[in-house]
């Protein structure tokens, strides 16, 4: 089987993902015999295509669940899409504009047909793509949000909960999006600090010559003041009991109110209030019983209830009246602050507090376990810094507005007959049936459903269960399938800090509702991925790679541990292009070792003592990094998991092991190899393979196969994740000796300007005990022997290594003068870390308190530098 010289990430890619498909590799089915391990992707929206943040999210479950695969679980990844209402709707709306057609032109059927053709063709582009990334998800369990078993469960959910009491409708403040014309929540708000104009305003006294002073940033809506309000106790207004205020541009007048909601010390201490759009004026005129005027339309601008400047953009009238105001004198001063304005997150539009009829998701009493989940420990997060987010968030949670004023969606069970009735069911006819009850005289025509959809969330909060069961609402926990029974609670969830509340509260707050059970056991939350400035990645800085790109220019192998080289649970990840090609590094390494070892030639030759050695050897550091490596993993420290598996197989493998035992070359000609060194070289590096399986798939099932003919279900993906053995530590610890030795000794070289190719003798005074190691430090460092004496030395380089003294006979070569300045240096150094060392011991408060095991540890460092001196200046008094 000829392999290739250099190894093609693309062509692996392209061999091996259809090989696993074809041959059901991902799938998975309920099987009694298995233990299940269950991740449910958290669905993109449907209008995504892939960016960084997926790419680390779908990275890091697919190596969580490709490694489940090898440990022997019945792994399960369920991928789909999210129907995304807005962003979905936004682009249905463009789509139809360059169409020259106005959503507001056409039918709500006719918007759909249009919107599910869009879907239908542009709405799996993201799945595609996390393919050529590797993601093993069972393809054939895609769902989407929007599909109609998964649909017909949010409205049992709807009903059923409003039911329950749960639900209710009614004109509250709302966060409004005047773009995409629909109320969105307070999650979906992004403050942004900006600079804006406070504008000091004077409103005169009726029958006064008197004015009193409001500062606003919102000039545009003082046509819609209903009250001017002061604090009852502050001096400067008592007078003004009884009084009105005269609005400037309108001359309307409104009563002067009096409430100590009104902090006396901030600005002015005189309040402009505008129910209609500020929550806290709202809030006032309730208590106040005043009028609330509207005056901004739903697109934002200024509505006929204003008077003047109507139909006019409401930041068009922001500058327009503000030079008006200041050209009848009613402006005292502008300045400019910084304060938080609130964006909608999908559309950028700068958010309206707005009074609208909406549907509301009572939420005090429904979250309380899903609070008590986290905060028990049932539900893991991880990193356990979100605890406290999480718990601050639930205890001071809102009722959640779960209606949208779009077309996208599913839309909600609510019934009208048109004369203030309404009841909540899932079809006309049922409402009919319903209606009639209380009002005899209704005719099925005059049924009317409610215009508005449920939020996004409403239906991706039930995700881990109606992936599985689409019916389990109607059915519950008793009656739910096999599917649910055997997948659910579901192992892992990987997803990002921001919808922590977003979705995971939601979720979990779905499952005990409806199940009494968590939906998941673990939640993974992973860092935004920021360029190497620290700035979030974003089309507008043109700072964010296209995925596919990368792929193309690293592999996706590369890619998938460029990613994951530096990205710890719960912290940013500061991506730098060279991570990727750190990552294409490592695949040629792996592939040019694979090419030295496939180059052996075997033959009936004896196994040198120096391979026998290193194969002991490996065997010990290999189980030793598969414990490390296993404990990273369960700890979810994925970075450190990751360089432990880098270092195990650049370091440990490729610079010790194949160098300890490929064959020496003799007249320029390679030696061959025996076949139990060869043999046992191959199983090592399939181990590896397996190993390193779960981050690089594809360069590691590349390999498998061209080790030697295989059956097609002998693949990598499927092999069992590698035992450990009792370890010897002795062994261990011996080797990192050698290592020492044997890189004390090449540094030797290089001061001395000795050649590689020149052979040294080495001599240990002291204990003549021999290493374990000898052969391969013999064969690394190019020794003729290492020799044991208690004769005193002159004259010869020398170093100590764990209180051992080493030698290296160099008379001719040697600087007496250069070696004893040498010497003295590192006496003065080891004399320094002794006091620093022997402080500590006196220190009465370090004694007393700390642990017994690390006062032990620092009597050693006490022992080791007191020995290693006392060497030092024995080597010092034997230079001549």
């Amino acid at each position: 089987m000829e392999i290739g010289k250099t190894y093609n990430p693309h062509d692996a890619e392209a061999k091996w993902y259809p090989y696993w498909m074809k041959n059901n590799f991902f799938a998975s089915k309920p099987d009694k015999t298995k233990k299940p391990y269950t991740i449910v992707i958290p669905p993109p929206n449907v209008t995504g295509v892939l960016h960084m943040g997926h790419m680390l999210n779908n990275t890091i479950q697919d190596v969580l669940i490709r490694r489940a695969r090898m440990l022997g679980f019945n792994a399960c990844w369920v991928p789909g899409t999210d129907h995304a209402s807005i962003a979905t709707e936004a682009k249905v709306v463009a789509l139809l504009k360059e169409k020259g057609i106005k959503k507001t032109d056409i039918s709500r059927e006719e918007f759909l047909k249009h919107a599910w053709d869009w879907k239908e063709k542009y709405g799996g582009i993201i799945l595609e793509q996390l393919k050529h990334l590797g993601a093993s998800c069972d393809w054939d369990r895609t769902k989407f949000t929007m599909q109609d078993d998964m649909s017909d469960a949010v409205l049992d959910v709807f009903v059923d909960l409003h039911k329950k009491g749960h639900i209710y409708r009614g004109v509250r403040m709302v966060n409004w999006d005047p773009q995409g014309l629909t109320a969105v929540s307070d999650e979906e708000v992004i403050h942004k600090e900006k600079d804006s104009q406070l504008v000091f305003i004077n409103y005169k006294i009726k029958g006064s010559s008197e004015h009193v002073t409001v500062a606003t940033t919102r000039p545009e809506t003082i046509m819609a003041d209903t009250a001017v309000c002061v604090h009852p106790e502050d001096e400067r207004y008592k007078h003004l009991k009884g009084k009105f205020a005269v609005i400037p541009l309108i001359n309307k007048e409104v009563p002067i109110i009096f409430d100590e909601y009104i902090d006396k010390e901030f600005g002015t201490g005189v309040l402009k209030v505008t129910p209609a759009h500020d929550i806290n004026d709202y809030n006032l005129g309730i208590k106040h019983k005043l009028p609330v005027i509207d005056g901004l339309t739903a697109e934002g601008k200024i509505s006929e209830a204003a008077q003047i400047y109507i139909g006019m953009d409401r930041f068009a009238c922001r500058k327009q009246i503000i030079k008006d105001l200041q050209e009848q004198g009613f402006v005292s001063k502008i300045e400019t602050i910084k304060n938080k304005v609130g964006y909608s997150e999908r559309t950028d539009a700068v958010i309206e507090p707005r009074l609208s009829m909406q549907w509301f998701l009572k939420m005090d009493k429904i979250s309380k376990p899903a609070l008590d989940a986290v905060i028990g420990g049932d539900v893991k997060l991880i990193p356990e810094k979100f605890i406290n987010t999480y718990k601050h968030w639930m205890e001071n949670v809102h009722d959640w507005c779960i209606s949208r004023q779009l077309w996208w969606g599913q839309r909600i069970p609510a019934w009208y007959d048109g004369q203030g009735n309404t009841v909540v069911c899932k079809t006309k006819e049922e409402a009919f049936e319903k209606l009639r009850s209380t009002n005899a005289e209704v005719r099925i025509e005059n049924v009317k459903q409610d215009e508005d959809v449920l939020d996004t969330w409403f239906s991706s909060w039930l995700w881990p269960l109606t992936v599985f069961d689409a019916d389990i609402i109607k059915k519950g926990w008793d009656n739910a399938n096999e599917d649910l029974k055997y997948y659910y609670p579901t192992n892992d969830l990987v997803t990002a800090p921001e919808i922590l509340f977003f979705w995971v509260a939601r979720m979990i707050i779905a499952g005990k509702e409806y199940t009494g059970q968590k939906p998941f056991n673990n939640v993974y939350l992973t860092g935004i991925v920021r360029d190497k400035q620290g700035r979030k990645m974003s089309k507008s800085l043109g700072n964010s790679p296209d995925p596919l790109e990368l792929i193309r220019k690293y592999g996706a192998d590369g890619v998938r541990v460029g990613m994951l080289l530096s990205s710890p649970a719960g912290n940013d990840l500061l991506f730098d292009e060279s991570y990727c090609e750190q990552g294409r590094n490592f695949a040629n390494k792996v592939w040019n070792a694979f090419r030295l070892i496939k180059g052996f030639e075997v033959g009936d030759v004896k196994q040198t003592k120096a391979q026998k050695e290193a194969i002991n050897w490996f065997e010990h550091k290999l189980s030793e990094q598969i414990a490390l490596i296993d404990d990273h993993y369960s700890k979810y420290r994925m970075s450190d998991a990751l360089m432990a598996t880098y270092k195990l197989v650049w370091d440990d493998f490729c610079a010790w092991y194949l160098e300890a035992i490929k064959p020496d070359f003799v007249d320029g000609k390679a030696q061959p190899l025996d076949k139990a060194t060869f043999d046992a070289t191959i199983n090592y590096l399939e181990k590896l393979l397996i190993i390193m399986h779960p981050w690089m798939p594809f360069i590691t099932e590349e390999i498998w196969h061209l080790i030697k003919e295989r059956d097609a279900k002998d693949c990598c993906i499927l092999a069992k994740w590698p035992q450990r053995i009792n370890l010897d530590i002795k062994q261990l610890e011996e080797f990192e000796i050698s290592k020492e030795l044997i890189a004390t000794i090449r540094n030797v070289r290089a001061q001395k300007q000795i050649s590689p190719k020149e052979k040294l003798s080495l001599i240990t005074k002291g204990n003549s005990e021999s290493s374990l190691f000898n052969d391969v430090t013999i064969k690394l460092a190019n020794l003729t022997e290492i020799k044991h004496t208690s004769d005193k030395l002159d004259n010869a380089f020398s170093f100590v290594i764990k209180n051992k003294e080493f030698f290296i006979p160099l008379s001719a070569s040697l600087n007496i003068d250069e070696e004893r300045g040498r010497i003295l240096k590192e006496i003065d150094y080891n004399k320094g870390f002794l006091k620093s060392v022997q402080i500590k011991l006196a220190n009465e408060k370090f004694m007393n308190n700390a642990k017994p095991e690390l006062v032990e540890l620092e009597r050693k460092k006490e022992a080791d530098a007191i020995g290693k001196i006392k060497t030092l200046e024995d080597q010092l008094s034997s230079l001549k």
